[in-house]
């Protein structure tokens, strides 16, 4: 399949082109966006939908493939069609439509509660592959109610392929799930962690090993040994690094 970079706004329906004004405004969130980037050390870009590129790039090299930030914010979407490759094109292309006719189900006081999230490999130098998790929520909408801009988040994915696409609604346990075999959304029950299996993971997060934590919720290492187990084999995880990178992505805590 031969992708043009214009596919990917075909979904669109832009009817209210933003002024000057508009896009002195939404310096604002580029600044925003900007000083998170630099204090949260987090990969992160903005999606201008009515000029069919990118907004804002942060300087986190794990998007970048190698370039500067100004040389993808220049790129655009022409840089996906340089750093991923053609397979996963074809499904970030799929997943482009499925996730516009979802969202445009979606109530307009609704819409900028709703995120989606899909994992992709970036082709850095040296033709290495790295899988990413790439999550994008709606960050500004037109007059119409249209996705003017988006914001993306960008970190290394806790999964071993690509797809995994999954459909968030904030404040709720609401997780819709993309099958690319029957091109439908299904929602999924929330993974439901135990409170001692919360405590732990938290505990992790903070940096805690297993003997510490034990003392800290005073119980023996063995059963933070077990409730980890449990963590794992519900978050389909080896290990707590890969556990605590899932519960940042997933939301686990909310």
């Amino acid at each position: 399949m031969n992708i043009k970079m214009d596919d990917f706004f075909k979904p669109l329906k832009l009817a209210s082109q933003p002024t000057s004004k508009d896009y002195k405004e939404a310096e604002l969130y580029c600044n925003a966006a900007d000083a998170f980037a630099r204090t949260a050390h987090q990969c992160i870009y903005i999606i201008d939908y009515y000029k069919k590129g990118f907004l804002y790039v942060s300087e986190n090299p794990l998007f970048l493939c190698g370039q500067s930030a100004k040389s993808v914010l220049n790129s655009g979407y022409d840089f996906y069609a340089t750093h991923v490759p053609a397979d996963e094109l074809n499904m970030l292309l799929e997943i482009n439509e499925a996730g516009f006719k979802f969202y445009n189900k979606i109530p307009v006081y609704e819409k900028l509660k709703y995120s989606i999230s899909f994992d992709f490999h970036l082709i850095h130098p040296n033709k290495q592959l790295v899988l990413i998790n790439h999550k994008l929520t709606p960050l500004v909408l037109d007059k119409q109610h249209n996705i003017w801009l988006a914001l993306c988040v960008v970190t290394h994915s806790t999964s071993k392929t690509a797809g995994n696409i999954i459909i968030f609604k904030q404040g709720t346990s609401k997780r819709f799930e993309y099958d690319p075999a029957t091109k439908e959304w299904a929602e999924q029950k929330k993974i439901k962690l135990s409170a001692p299996e919360k405590e732990i993971l938290t505990l992790s997060i903070q940096g805690y090993t297993m003997d510490e934590i034990a003392v800290k919720l005073k119980i023996v290492t063995a059963t933070v040994k077990f409730h980890k187990k449990n963590i794992f084999r519900k978050l389909r995880v080896k290990n707590i690094t890969q556990a605590i990178s899932f519960a940042k992505s997933y939301n686990i805590f909310e």
